[in-house]
């Protein structure tokens, strides 16, 4: 069964006659997508173009056959222009699907919750099912808040921001196998990391990552990018701080 194709054509509102109509294929052919099987290469585009989607989203590349690795660069599965275009259902989707572990590295990652008002209802359900949840977010009170809210032209609003997303997350502190930490660390890129899957959101000077390029990496050996990215987010974790939600004000505190 494919998921994720079931999954954003209910998003969009499209049935299987309707894409297929779009595709020039007959209904029962959707269907037998929908069930998993893999379209010819000009159906994936024209699926894909139509749903607004990625290509590769909707069906990953096979993992090799043969055992040697793959070619430099195919750890790149797909780009977007910027943050704000990666669908919320690709979000949703990578979030589901995590079986083993789910790491974020933000400042302040609002648009996470503000465009999911359960993800941190989500996140527990996946920590009870035995993920490993961490997320670290920019302390609020921290110099590298400063530097960046006054590069991004916005002064003392990212640490306002920061403080309001933390809301959101004030079960995961008490939850099995979620962390929640604080950083005071320059940040070159979000991370948002699903298992084998990493969505890698580059910071551009003077903008808000919203407005700045993803690419979207796939795990393939531990010489690649995936793991360089990776091992960024375990340097700020190790010299981040535990965060616990203070219910006076909703103000965010870390732990000395």
């Amino acid at each position: 069964m494919n998921e994720r194709l079931r999954s954003v054509l209910a998003q969009r509102g499209v049935s299987p006659e309707l894409l297929a109509a779009a595709c020039e294929v007959d209904p029962k052919t959707v269907g037998r997508w929908i069930g998993g099987r893999v379209p010819h290469a000009r159906h994936r585009f024209a699926a894909a173009q139509h749903l607004r989607v990625e290509e590769t989203f909707l069906w990953p590349a096979p993992e090799p056959l043969t055992g040697r690795p793959l070619a430099a660069g195919t750890e790149l599965v797909g780009t977007y222009v910027n943050r704000a275009s990666v669908p919320r259902e690709m979000w949703l989707s990578l979030l589901r699907e995590a079986e083993t572990q789910i790491d974020v590295l933000v400042f302040s990652g609002t648009f996470f919750a503000q465009t999911n008002p359960h993800v941190a209802r989500m996140l527990a359900e996946r920590a009870s099912a035995g993920v490993r949840v961490r997320l670290c977010f920019g302390d609020p009170a921290g110099r590298a808040a400063v530097v960046r809210g006054r590069e991004e032209g916005i002064g003392d609003a990212l640490a306002a921001k920061i403080r309001a997303s933390l809301t959101y997350y004030r079960i995961l502190p008490d939850t099995a196998g979620c962390e929640v930490r604080l950083h005071d660390t320059t940040l070159y890129n979000s991370l948002f990391r699903y298992d084998g899957d990493l969505l890698v959101n580059p910071h551009v000077w003077g903008q808000p990552a919203s407005a700045n390029p993803l690419l979207h990496l796939r795990r393939v050996d531990s010489t690649g990018w995936f793991d360089n990215y990776a091992q960024s987010f375990e340097a700020v974790w190790a010299g981040a701080k535990p965060w616990t939600p203070v219910s006076e004000g909703n103000t965010a505190h870390g732990q000395d």
